[in-house]
């Protein structure tokens, strides 16, 4: 397998205006270094200011040259090939080659300290671990070396196929990082007290790509994040001198803000603002519906373990009421974990269709009629599978009571310990979550969730973990999907580690002033090409 294509940013310089592009998104960033991040609002500025080695085509969720030209994958699947682009600066002057490339592989691969693997999620996930000292009963993790033969080409090794790749490496977590960069500011320190992380200078305050965009200044108090415009950037010049992303985590305060012109782009407007966002002669795009809103349960607590209780909590969800009253215009009840359009798709999974006398019947013959479980949702934030997490919240915590279980809410800010919470210690019974598509792929979906242990869903069952595995290590096409369609099943009829609430539409709306913006099903909207009048 190959890929190759003349990417759309060679096209020749644009130095740009030097207008100020404001955009205002819900929630804060966590921090900026690539790796330690798994959320859109950090992805948001990352991706302006980073490259990855393959992107996506504009508007789509498939595969685009990026500091890679070229990736050739060998017949066993075990060894990519990348051709890098030559003369290709860091922001900080030196030399992007094959050697940084290898340099940031190897840095993920052999990081040290739980601290900072467990904010590695989205590496974890994909490459299955990190380097050991003997290889356990998991087996060797997916990555084993780099190589680089000369300066525009690296290869990278792998111990096992792995069906994911080369597509996961699209990810902003995978972005190439300076290796000066990353020793001068000691970015692999982080460090954990409670359930709050610390990280190194590098992530805060001195990220340094190949991107478009670079870092000027983080307001952390005010959630403002102010770029300007990489005139050494190896494509296209960004067309705005600076970028600036503000944190506004009210949609109706975003919209106030869009029709004041204090700003030129909003995410995640509500639906039933849309058609008078677009009556004043703004822009609303709005995207496909590739993300999963998802309510998990955390079988930490015994009596979840019960999957007639599981059963019971999807029973008590009026799923369809739900969609229909909180979710935007085009959203559909999910039937599992994934969108329909991804391959591997099951039509004939088990479904719960709202049924509350057999949500009680269950509890009762569960023994759990008196249940009281935490049920957080985060504040400060709009996400795109989850625009009002509150209202879906007070929502879903009404049917539940009315099956007789007693709900204790908890509320924490986005990235101000509910993520920690619940990813991290696992502290809830009960929680609101969803994913938005980072590679067309069912591993990206389902795998994320369940293809290990993780304390978000207490959910430990090494036959799925194993069946998720060989889906992803099976080369034929034909018996993967019928792999994942098993997968899908089992997951909705014998495990039910979450309940599947919805796929929803997300948009993005701009001032009559933007042009140039094209939305991405990914929600990772490029800003150098976007112009301002």
């Amino acid at each position: 397998m190959a890929a190759c294509a003349k990417s759309d940013r060679d096209s020749g310089d644009n130095s740009g205006s030097n207008a100020t592009l404001t955009v205002a998104g819900s929630g804060k960033p966590k921090n900026f270094d690539p790796i330690w991040n798994d959320d859109g609002e950090s992805f948001r500025p990352i991706s302006q200011m980073y490259d990855t080695l393959i992107g996506n085509k504009p508007g789509t969720a498939e595969l685009a040259p990026s500091l890679a030209t070229k990736w050739d994958v060998s017949a066993d699947g075990k060894q990519i090939t990348f051709t890098l682009r030559d003369g290709v600066k860091f922001q900080d002057g030196t030399d992007f080659n094959a050697a940084a490339v290898c340099y940031n592989f190897d840095r993920w691969f052999n990081m040290k300290g739980a601290a900072a693997q467990n904010n590695m999620i989205y590496y974890a996930d994909v490459f299955g671990g990190f380097a050991k000292k003997e290889i356990d009963s998991a087996g060797a993790p997916y990555y084993k070396s780099c190589a680089a033969p000369s300066a525009t080409s690296a290869v990278i090794s792998l111990n096992k196929y792995r069906g994911a790749l080369p597509a996961a490496l699209t990810l902003p977590v995978f972005s190439i990082s300076s290796p000066t960069a990353l020793k001068k500011y000691n970015a692999d320190t982080v460090t954990q007290s409670g359930d709050s992380f610390t990280y190194a200078p590098y992530a805060v305050s001195h990220p340094t790509g190949t991107g478009p965009f670079k870092f000027q200044k983080y307001d952390a108090a005010a959630g403002t994040t102010t770029l300007v415009r990489n005139d050494d950037y190896w494509g296209t010049k960004a067309k705005v001198a600076k970028l600036v992303i503000r944190t506004i985590d009210s949609e109706t305060a975003r919209k106030q803000e869009l029709e004041a012109g204090s700003v030129d782009v909003i995410d995640f407007p509500a639906a039933s603002d849309w058609a008078g966002l677009k009556s004043k002669g703004n822009n609303v795009l709005v995207r496909p519906a590739f993300n999963i809103l998802y309510m998990g349960i955390n079988e930490k607590n015994p009596k979840l373990k019960d999957i007639r209780v599981r059963q019971a909590i999807a029973y008590a969800i009026n799923r369809d009421q739900l969609v229909k009253t909180k979710l935007p215009e085009g959203a559909t009840v999910a039937k599992e974990f994934m969108p329909s359009t991804l391959t591997g798709y099951a039509d004939d999974v088990q479904t719960y269709d709202y049924n509350l006398a057999k949500a009680k019947e269950l509890l009762k013959a569960a023994g759990a009629t008196n249940l009281t479980l935490k049920f957080y949702y985060p504040s400060e934030v709009s996400r795109p599978y989850m625009p009002d997490p509150k209202a879906i919240y007070t929502s879903i915590s009404a049917d539940l009571q009315a099956a007789g279980i007693k709900i204790t809410p908890v509320v924490k800010p986005w990235n101000g310990g509910y993520k920690d919470d619940v990813q991290t210690a696992g502290k809830q019974d009960l929680h609101l979550l969803g994913w938005t598509g980072d590679f067309n792929d069912a591993y990206n979906f389902v795998g994320t969730f369940f293809g290990r242990a993780k304390p978000e869903f207490g959910f430990n069952n090494p036959a799925a973990f194993a069946a998720i595995a060989a889906a992803d290590g099976e080369p034929d096409a034909a018996k993967r999907e019928a792999d994942y369609q098993q997968i899908n099943r089992d997951l909705m009829s014998k495990y039910l580690p979450a309940v599947p609430i919805s796929n929803a539409p997300p948009a993005i709306a701009t001032s009559s002033k933007v042009t140039g913006l094209v939305a991405s099903p990914l929600t990772q909207e490029m800003y150098a090409p976007v112009s301002k009048s």
